[in-house]
């Protein structure tokens, strides 16, 4: 008797017919994936040349997963990296610069200009076009190849192969493996994602003005050929990738710093604000180390903050004082014309217009030398205070403090800034500033001059990096850009830069709200802030 088969459930798929739909995907992935992997070796093995007048660059994608949405480009003076953040994360692309030997034609004719070396008008972005276009054919041309040979292997030793469903598969995992990246790469690598321009080392010097110590582009006559330069391809770089928003005249300027710790830098921060066309300086506290005013007026630095010639907006830190009720610094500030205190006494605080740009802050009430057990409930509450005296007042577009503590919980329409941690920090739209002069000289050390010791730097006086930042907002008084300085060396008298990046404003702070205009024909002005009671 023959056994009949009993049919299968309507609407159920016997289980081997799932599992193959799963083998089909994992190899369809599995070959998009060695695809993905020939094309980036391609252009690792045979990496393409793009070429200006006076430069040349080796270029290939990035191994490295650590790279992706980023502009990688080292040299041996230091380091260039343009981030971008796309939509996708894009392969991460490698620049190997090179001078090109006919550069040494232009040395056999004297003293040479830095404009002479700086790539022409359009002639970067003409030789970056025609790279990226030939990076990408030999990419296609990498995964191509290598299901060439995928398809080679699987028909070796087979008579008769089915050919229907390997070349879907072959054919859909090309499709992927040339389309994913390519899609990831055309969204992000535009200039209006790009997020933000880093360069290491030497070429962190390079800066639209010269001049806040030395003069860069004097140095950089007198330095040899090959840095020259690279100085001038970096700031290239920098003019063109940063996008014309950012590289727009701005609405406003403000220098940040933060604890000073006694010692009177204040003729680089006027060198500074000369220099860079500043605004307004915000200091966010520890002008003084032990909390006596005699600190300041014995180094000079009140005659200086007037001579300043800008705006000098201040709020307390915890070394501004001797104890709680301590306000002689913040009665000395006030004797000064361009001060303006933005808690000028505990709980009255004030809102500082200036080119149309709104601050406000709050002090830190902590005082020298204080023993707390609990530093954040100290912080929460002055956060308070804060919150309660300010209700219904408009939102700042700067919020500034000396604790970071106390800023978590407060909002601001732009951004937050703080000092106190000596360490510059980005968190959201909350900026971190380090410390102006390395913590202070009580905050230096000197390191030993023993047996072994490297001789450049035996009994050097050392300290936390410096630091300072610049923070420009539009003429629609939205955030354009933040540009971020760590230098040292300064005590010793050989100032060196160890990183200088800028930071795209739009991942920052949102836009500010529309109808609204900042600018210098806006002027300064103050006013008492009161709270405003709910309807």
């Amino acid at each position: 008797m023959t056994e009949v088969e009993e049919p299968q459930p309507r609407g159920t798929n016997p289980p081997r017919r799932w599992t193959g739909l799963l083998r089909v995907f994992a190899t369809v992935a599995l070959l998009a994936i060695v695809g993905y992997i020939g094309g980036m070796a391609t252009t690792n093995l045979w990496p393409i040349t793009a070429e200006t007048d006076n430069f040349r660059a080796r270029v290939q994608l990035a191994a490295s997963p650590f790279q992706s949405s980023t502009v990688h480009a080292p040299t041996v003076f230091g380091d260039i990296d343009l981030h971008f953040a796309g939509p996708l994360p894009a392969p991460g692309i490698e620049v190997r610069l090179q001078v090109k030997e006919e550069i040494t034609d232009l040395f056999t004719r004297g003293r040479v200009d830095v404009t002479e070396l700086t790539p022409k008008d359009g002639e970067l972005r003409a030789a970056m076009d025609s790279g990226l276009r030939e990076l990408a054919l030999k990419f296609v041309g990498g995964v191509l190849l290598t299901q060439a040979g995928i398809v080679i292997l699987y028909l070796l030793g087979r008579a008769r192969p089915p050919w229907r469903h390997p070349v879907i598969a072959i054919g859909t995992a090309t499709a992927l493996a040339v389309s994913v990246p390519s899609l990831a790469a055309v969204s992000t690598y535009r200039t209006t994602n790009f997020a933000a321009y880093e360069a290491t080392s030497l070429l962190g010097t390079v800066r639209s003005n010269s001049g806040m110590f030395t003069d860069i582009q004097g140095q950089a006559q007198r330095a040899t050929p090959y840095v020259q330069n690279l100085l001038a391809l970096s700031d290239a770089l920098q003019n063109e990738f940063v996008p014309a928003e950012t590289a727009a005249a701005p609405g406003a300027r403000f220098l940040l710093i933060s604890d000073l710790h006694g010692m009177n830098y204040y003729p680089l921060v006027k060198q500074i604000v000369e220099d860079e066309q500043i605004t307004a300086v915000i200091d966010t506290g520890d002008m003084l180390n032990f909390g006596r005013v005699a600190e300041g007026e014995m180094a000079g630095m009140f005659s200086a903050i007037e001579d300043l010639g800008v705006p000098y907006v201040f709020v307390r830190g915890n070394h501004d004082a001797r104890s709680p009720n301590d306000e002689a610094l913040l009665q000395r500030l006030a004797e000064i014309p361009n001060v303006m205190l933005l808690e000028p006494t505990a709980g009255e605080y004030v809102e500082a217009d200036i080119d149309g740009v709104r601050l406000t802050g709050l002090n830190d009430w902590r005082h020298f030398a204080e023993v707390n057990d609990d530093f954040g409930a100290q912080q929460r509450d002055a956060a308070d205070r804060y919150a309660e005296a300010t209700q219904g007042w408009p939102l700042p577009d700067i919020l500034v403090s000396h604790q970071p503590y106390a800023l978590s919980p407060l909002a601001s329409d732009g951004v937050k800034l703080n000092g106190h941690m000596h360490a510059p920090l980005l968190d959201g739209n909350r900026i971190q500033i380090g410390t102006f002069t390395g913590g202070g000289l009580v905050n230096h050390f000197q390191v030993p001059e023993t047996t072994g010791e490297d001789e450049e730097t035996a009994g050097e006086l050392v300290g936390q990096p410096y630091a300072f930042d610049i923070l420009t907002f539009g003429t629609d008084c939205s955030v354009q850009s933040l540009t971020r300085y760590t230098y040292r060396n300064l005590v010793s008298g050989q100032p060196q830069y160890d990183n200088v990046a800028v930071i795209n404003g739009n991942r920052i702070a949102d836009p500010a709200e529309e109808g609204r205009t900042c600018g210098p024909d806006l002027g300064v002005s103050t006013q008492p802030i009161v709270p405003v009671a709910d309807d």
